[in-house]
């Protein structure tokens, strides 16, 4: 099956209760059995079903099934939240002494989450690009992982995934990939050799802006070192599920960062139409940056644009597709403020992924915590706009835009849009 037919008759779709075609909602809190000795297999994972919602639940289990197809995973686990799975995937498998090395060109949220893993006694080391060149030379006996952004936010940065994972294979090391940006629709990391994918489905899964989630997907081929990492001995039993055994009965379950089974449902609905909305929103993305590059006082950054260095693995590695994204530079933050406010189609929210187009000063929002040198290396200046585009006509979009920025340059921000 192709991506939209998938999304709609895959293998996790299936016929539910009173032939509904998506799964009810299982609003509940706990589920009850006949018997004490069959809710004790069920907590002991030796029986099939659900205990506590905490735990698992029906309408949850559908939507990691859902996403664990699309990325062609072993199995999924959903969370509370893009930072909270991003957490989850990391202590699973890390420890105080442990090393990770990761990309500078990520979201704010994450590069804050590695200072607050500093208490735990885990280091990151940064590099500029997530490239072999640049990771060879930070690897040391304490390193334990590898993690990126597929299309780095707000930085746009493209990772060479194949490269990337055959060269920290050789290290005996996982790569872990954030993938919200690129979704499955644009390419699938576990199929390039990427071990886990990790999701913000808040974002373009979701696609409504309606629901705050999270999901990991393991591919189940890393082999586990129980001496590299001596958390997963215990684990090991179960073979390529080592990892979903251990982080569904270890750190995520601990710390309850589970996810609400309304917001589930809210997340399978919106699934449904991701293919299509991802071809549109690519499309006007690719669009407006070709209009916004030719208009004055405007600095334009996205990857599929023919003038960009990430142009040649977008055509061979995201189908030609850039994502959703877009940042533009135009000159100072007061002029970035001046253009934001003179949007009429341009919703300033700290969202990604919506229908909606959505813009956001980065600087002084999602990275308000970074430091200076912090900001430089995401690609976040004074001046940043980040564009997340929408379903819009993208005539619209390119009008809007062209329009606000001829404003401020006229009238150097005077004059006020009606």
């Amino acid at each position: 099956m192709e991506f939209n037919t998938k999304l709609l008759h895959g293998n996790a779709v299936k016929r539910y209760q009173d032939g509904a075609t998506v799964p009810p909602i299982s609003q509940v809190n706990a589920f009850s059995y006949d018997s004490a000795e069959q809710l004790e297999k069920v907590f002991d994972n030796r029986a099939p079903g659900f205990a506590y919602s905490r735990i698992s639940n029906p309408v949850v289990d559908a939507f990691e099934q859902r996403v664990n197809e699309l990325e062609g995973g072993l199995g999924a686990l959903a969370c509370s939240s893009g930072m909270a799975a991003i957490t989850a995937a990391l202590l699973n498998i890390l420890q105080e002494g442990d090393e990770l090395i990761a990309g500078n060109g990520l979201f704010g949220g994450t590069i804050d989450l590695f200072q607050d893993l500093k208490a735990f006694g885990i280091q990151t080391k940064f590099v500029h690009h997530l490239t072999v060149e640049e990771i060879e030379p930070l690897v040391t006996d304490k390193t334990r992982a590898v993690f990126g952004e597929v299309i780095g936010n707000p930085g746009l940065d493209v990772v060479d995934i194949r490269s990337v994972a055959d060269f920290v294979h050789t290290k005996k090391l996982p790569l872990l990939l954030d993938s919200t940006t690129a979704t499955p629709y644009l390419v699938q990391p576990l199929a390039l050799g990427a071990d886990i994918v990790i999701h913000s489905s808040s974002k373009y899964m979701n696609g409504g802006g309606n629901a705050v989630s999270g999901v990991i997907v393991d591919g189940g081929r890393f082999s586990w070192d129980a001496k590299r990492y001596p958390g997963m001995k215990a684990y090991l039993k179960h073979g390529p599920f080592a990892y979903l055994a251990k982080l569904r009965n270890g750190i995520w379950r601990n710390m309850g960062g589970c996810l609400a089974p309304m917001n589930a449902f809210l997340n399978i609905v919106g699934m449904e139409t991701l293919g299509l909305r991802m071809e549109k929103i690519c499309e006007n993305a690719k669009l407006l940056a070709q209009a916004l590059q030719q208009t004055e006082g405007v600095t334009v950054n996205y990857p599929a644009l023919e003038t960009n260095v990430y142009k040649q693995l977008v055509q061979e590695q995201l189908h030609g597709m850039g994502g959703g994204i877009l940042t533009i530079r135009v000159g100072t933050k007061e002029q970035a403020y001046r253009l934001m406010n003179r949007l009429k189609f341009a919703c300033k929210a700290t969202n990604i992924g919506d229908v909606r187009t959505l813009v956001i000063h980065p600087a002084s929002t999602i990275y308000l915590h970074s430091n200076e040198q912090q900001k430089e290396a995401a690609g976040v200046y004074p001046d940043t706009i980040r564009v997340s585009v929408g379903i819009e006509d993208a005539q619209d979009l390119i009008h809007d835009f062209t329009e606000a920025q001829k404003e401020i340059s006229v009238y150097g921000g005077r004059k006020e849009r009606r």
